[in-house]
């Protein structure tokens, strides 16, 4: 273990909560930068949404209109 400070302060004289408050700053900026995990796609087949469709059309070529994808 080191023992390097993760924060240095350059200028100024912070009190104890200004430098609490810029740590909380830092440290929740670190934490948002970290890419999210890759969510998983479902495939087609196990794609639930594919059995919602429209109702069916009614009229001339309305068999032809039922296999088009929406």
């Amino acid at each position: 273990m080191t023992d390097t400070p993760l924060l240095r302060v350059v200028r100024g004289n912070p009190d104890d909560a200004e430098l609490a408050a810029l740590t909380a700053v830092v440290a929740t900026a670190a934490s948002a930068s970290a890419p999210a995990p890759a969510r998983r796609r479902t495939s087609w087949w196990g794609d639930r949404a594919a059995a919602v469709h429209a109702p069916a059309a009614v009229g001339d070529g309305a068999w032809r209109a039922s296999t088009l994808p929406r």
